[in-house]
């Protein structure tokens, strides 16, 4: 076959393939499961069996609780609500008694020895109970595998090595729900539970062991269906500002790269469907930190294709054919791309292996996005751009042609921008200082952070949530005097819940009275009760850590794949000054700080370290290809100025969207938007001229120790 008839077939075949997949993109979107900020979901309330229970006692159960519910979306939220009660909210799902009882109910769980009735081991020294199944001489087995914590462990050893051929009972609520034989001594706090005939059962008790292994010990107080925080609003002008965002990033890649750029249309198309269609076939809950992992993904996808653009241009530049150029282009951006992704991958297995709630769905729709773009870029552009040449798009200018541009001495002025940077984030220190001292805050923490009071009102008519955000959240902000305001409908009821920051009894006394003046409502059907934060204190600590080792492992990839620690360095302090900047924005201008706010931050983690990525793999090569009379200072020069097309190109695409999305979308919208866009700016600065300058400056310390 002709080279001529092959790359017509490939271009058919990528035609179609960008036709079917959008068809299957447009039977998948509705298939989407969304969070409860997008679609609503399942509200339970559980109540405390014993009277006044601690408060460790109850925050460990909503830490335990979170991640039992997180098997069915990483996005659900669990927070005390008054003194002994825990409210569980589930997104994506509608059918409550269903959840009830796949959840179980939360009661004591102990392990007896079933001869003499003494107390082996209690639930809450069971720290995995998990269903497996698996073949074992071509026959299906069902089990459930135990994993105990040390103080259990010990304790089993000690016991499963009396007991050998007896029987350790599991009890639960009184019930035997188990009564397994020991057959060898267990001490390396692993244990298996045998005998079940079906799947359904063995995930039955394994169930059942998980939730007994709560200290606190629950009734079910109350179940609803409740609606979506945002509204249908918020989801169809993000939908649409998505498509305007991508047009106009359509147009701006046809303007600027010609033949190139048409090329990536359809990888980029093809991404996006593809993206669409693997969150519907995963069942992934998509909220609006998820979106912001897809943003990133889509803003590393331009970015793969901008640097490989950029490089064609500059080979034809340089005198190549169009097809030399063309390979030499792909082939130069290879290890850039490959590192840039890889460590973007590695920060995004890290945040989903130790994060919780907002962080996994956030690296989950990363991670996805990440390995999606590796593919249009590196595959179908590539066949899409070698085909549309062969087929007759063979004229250098329909590439376009970069030549040396003058170089800028940007090393010259590393001082000033980092005297800038400094003065910037002791500013930001400051202002947090005098936040705390002016208010006891050192942010302007929402909801989501520090709690508040959740008032439950049932209306004369059924409001929808538009209507609700027009009428009843203004009443409720002349009260509270504070925006920021959360409300959810009880579907199939006119009863609506507000959360407000924490009101006080008279606050609470005038929102009653305002809302029975505005609206008629029975006062006699109103309640309060003040919730915990959402995002608690253990979730923060997994945020952090998972951060903190993403940012480490990344440090460590870099040295390796590098050769050099200055590389490391650079690249991680170029991010942790991002961060320290966006966290100034924050504290200066009073933003919420959010669910969203851990989203925003581990968006510009990813982002600044890809955009420096780019410009260090080019001072690699530059380095590597030094003649004898070429100082570093010129190759640090010559490097950012090679890259800067890129870096700027790179940014302006998803700096677009986002404003797009900033521009049409609702104020929780915005609220989320205006964050990511400081922080592209940011990393785009950090990037060109703050990173490589951190290189130097410990590349010089480095040659002086081996001296």
């Amino acid at each position: 076959m002709s080279k001529e008839r092959k790359s017509i077939l490939s271009l058919m075949l990528l035609i179609l393939a960008v036709i079917g997949f959008g068809y299957l993109t447009y039977v998948s979107l509705p298939k989407i499961k969304l969070g409860l900020d997008l679609a609503g979901g399942v509200s339970i309330t559980y109540k405390a069996k014993e009277a006044n229970p601690s408060d460790t006692d109850m925050d460990d159960t909503v830490y335990k609780l979170q991640q039992r519910v997180e098997g069915y979306s990483t996005e659900a939220e669990v927070y005390r609500e008054g003194n002994d009660r825990i409210n569980i909210d589930i997104p994506g799902v509608s059918d409550a008694n269903k959840i009830l009882e796949e959840l179980g109910k939360p009661g004591s769980l102990v392990f007896i020895d079933y001869e003499n009735g003494q107390q082996v081991i209690t639930g809450d020294q069971v720290k995995s109970a998990e269903a497996v199944t698996s073949k074992e001489n071509s026959k299906t087995v069902y089990y459930v595998k135990l994993t105990l914590t040390d103080d259990g462990a010990k304790a089993f050893a000690e016991a499963t090595t009396r007991l050998v051929g007896k029987n350790i009972a599991i009890i639960y609520d009184n019930t035997v729900v188990s009564n397994p034989v020991v057959q060898v001594p267990i001490t390396n706090g692993e244990a298996t539970i045998t005998g079940m005939e079906t799947a359904e059962k063995a995930e039955q008790l394994a169930s059942t062991i998980r939730i007994g292994s709560l200290k606190t010990e629950l009734v079910e107080l109350r179940s609803n269906v409740v609606g979506a925080k945002l509204g249908q609003e918020a989801i169809s002008t993000s939908l649409k500002a998505a498509a305007i965002g991508f047009a106009i990033l359509i147009v701006f890649m046809l303007i600027v790269y010609a033949v190139p750029g048409l090329a990536s249309v359809l990888g980029l198309t093809l991404y996006v469907e593809l993206v669409v269609c693997l969150l519907a076939a995963f069942k992934l809950t998509l909220t609006l930190p998820g979106i912001a992992g897809i943003v990133l993904s889509i803003g590393m996808a331009v970015d793969a294709n901008v640097i490989i653009f950029t490089r064609i241009k500059e080979e034809i530049g340089g005198g190549k054919s169009v097809d030399a150029a063309i390979k030499a282009g792909f082939s130069k951006a290879l290890s850039a791309i490959i590192d840039g992704n890889i460590t973007t991958i590695i920060a995004a297995i890290v945040l989903f292996a130790l994060g919780s709630g907002t962080v996994k769905g956030f690296a989950t729709t990363l991670g996805l996005g990440i390995v999606v773009s590796m593919f249009t870029a590196l595959f179908i552009t590539r066949t899409a751009l070698n085909s549309f040449y062969v087929l007759g798009a063979k004229n250098a200018k329909l590439y376009g042609s970069k030549k040396d541009d003058k170089v800028i001495d940007f090393l010259s002025k590393r001082y000033l921008f980092m005297g800038a940077s400094v003065l910037v984030i002791i500013a930001g220190i400051v202002t947090v200082g005098m936040n705390e001292m002016k208010t006891g805050s050192k942010f302007n923490y929402g909801i989501d952070f520090k709690g508040g009071t959740s008032t439950n009102v049932t209306f004369n008519e059924n409001l929808s949530l538009e209507d609700i955000s027009a009428r009843v959240v203004p009443v409720v902000e002349t009260v509270t005097h504070e925006a920021g305001t959360q409300t959810q409908k009880v579907e199939g009821t006119n009863e609506v819940i507000i959360k407000t920051r924490e009101l006080s009894l008279e606050e609470r006394d005038a929102l009653n009275n305002a809302l029975v003046q505005s609206f008629g409502v029975d006062a006699e059907k109103i309640t309060a009760e003040n919730i915990s934060a959402a995002v608690s204190t253990e979730m923060k600590k997994d945020a952090i850590w998972a951060t903190v080792w993403a940012t480490l492992l990344m440090l460590i990839y870099i040295f390796i794949r590098f050769k050099k620690l200055s590389f490391a360095l650079g690249s991680v302090l170029a991010l942790i000054h991002d961060v320290l900047i966006l966290v100034t924005c924050y504290a200066i201008a009073r933003w919420s700080v959010g669910s969203t706010f851990i989203a925003c931050i581990l968006t510009i983690v990813g982002y600044s370290i890809n955009a420096t990525i780019v410009i260090f793999d080019r001072m690699r090569e530059n380095l590597g290809n030094m003649k004898k009379n070429t100082t570093k200072e010129e190759i640090v020069n010559l490097s950012i100025t090679q890259t800067l097309s890129r870096s700027i190109n790179a940014s302006l695409t998803t700096f677009i969207m986002v404003l797009v999305l900033y521009i049409m979308g609702v104020s929780s919208i915005r609220e989320f938007a205006l964050p990511i866009m400081v922080g592209i700016v940011v990393g785009t600065y950090s990037s060109v001229c703050l990173a490589a300058s951190i290189w130097y400056m410990f590349d010089k310390l480095e040659t002086k120790s081996k001296k």
